[in-house]
């Protein structure tokens, strides 16, 4: 693959898929997905009306699973307590809620009796891509993934791959989206901390800051674009707040129209204008969760122990035969347990199982993949 091309990306591993449109040697868009724990976004459900909230102009609808969802009444809300409808999901849960329901557009002729039950999932982030993007190939690293996707996208659409989907600069982006910090150019950096009431954004001049005030600003309005482009990537949602280094309320009121123009491109984000104390407000819409509750910052047990896993085919395809183990943490371990399917799928992939062996003395992070033969007692 060249990463120069124009090109979504699919990288499916046991318990994940990474999906990427990457165009012109740059990452636009960017998810990880847990197949076992979809995230419902377009999923179309016969709910059940549980509550009417005035206060809320909606109601709280029970879904499959005792999943509670929000329905709008002008989302084709209204109804009286106790009916079954259905209804699409257009917001996933996330931050502690539940989902956002709407009963617009649902085809005609949907089933509206109970009790509530899924019909139909929302197509995933590939189909998503593939959709919004028709003239892009759609390169795969796992035959079954190629399938799945050729059944719905036609044989020429979908291109499997010999090998994986992600090169080293792929990687190296996706590495990036998993932590706090993103580097600037002139060597100034972006962080990004997630909140339950909102996102703060800081930029960190860095290198720059003892330089003359030409390197000052240049990292300020290199900060303006990543910062957008790391808002969408990470799916950041609700308030965000971006505090840039130095420079006067005028001089930062001065950089709004660039950061309206960087924003211009995402229909899901608006620049609201500065705050009293100079902070840049912006607001984005929510639709999918973003990837800090995904893959949990610090990074979760399970996130540890999935890409533990990716490592583990990769070693097992270069060696076939091999039969490998899992050392790690036992939260990781019981993460790894605790999502349906993951350990059939590393036997799938890798035509053996995968031993797992506790050992407390790692840190989730600190996973070893061992040869069962070499470490056999």
């Amino acid at each position: 693959m060249s990463t120069a091309a124009s090109s979504i990306l699919v990288s499916a591993s046991p318990g994940e898929r990474r999906v990427a449109l990457w165009r012109d040697g740059a990452l636009e868009a960017a998810f990880v997905e847990r197949p076992a724990r979809p995230d419902g976004v377009g999923d179309l459900h016969v709910g059940r009306v549980t509550a009417r909230v005035p206060a809320l102009s909606g109601a709280f609808v029970a879904l499959e699973g005792g999943v509670s969802g929000f329905l709008p009444d002008n989302q084709g809300g209204g109804q009286p307590e106790g009916t079954y409808l259905p209804v699409r999901v257009t917001r996933a849960a996330q931050g502690g809620k539940g989902p956002r329901l709407s009963g617009n557009g649902v085809p005609p002729g949907t089933a509206r009796d109970g009790p509530p039950r899924l019909l139909a999932r929302g197509p995933d982030a590939a189909l998503r891509l593939a959709a919004s993007h028709p003239m892009v190939p759609v390169l795969v690293d796992a035959a079954g993934e190629a399938a799945r996707l050729r059944a719905a996208l036609g044989a020429d659409r979908a291109r499997l791959l010999t090998h994986s989907a992600f090169d080293d600069a792929v990687e190296a982006a996706f590495d990036i989206l998993s932590g706090p910090e993103v580097p600037l150019p002139g060597g100034g950096r972006l962080l990004i901390h997630p909140t339950p009431a909102l996102t703060a954004l800081d930029v960190d001049t860095g290198a720059a800051a003892g330089r003359d005030a030409g390197a000052h600003r240049a990292v300020n309005a290199a900060a303006l674009a990543e910062a957008v482009r790391q808002i969408r990537l990470r799916h950041l949602a609700g308030p965000i707040l971006l505090d840039l280094a130095g420079g006067t309320a005028k001089t930062r009121a001065a950089l709004l129209p660039v950061l309206r123009g960087a924003a211009g491109g995402d229909p899901l984000l608006r620049v609201v204008g500065l705050t009293g104390l100079g902070l840049m407000e912006m607001v984005r819409a929510r639709v999918h969760p973003p990837l800090h509750e995904v893959l949990g910052q610090p990074l979760t047990p399970l996130t540890h122990g999935l890409a533990a896993l990716r490592r583990a085919v990769r070693e097992a395809a270069a060696r076939p035969g091999v039969r490998l183990s899992l050392r790690a943490h036992p939260a990781v371990l019981l993460a790894l347990r605790g999502l349906s399917g993951v350990l059939d799928a590393y036997a799938a992939a890798a035509a053996h199982p995968i031993s797992l062996a506790s050992d407390p003395a790692l840190v989730p992070g600190e996973e070893v993949i061992e040869d069962v033969a070499t470490h056999a007692p």
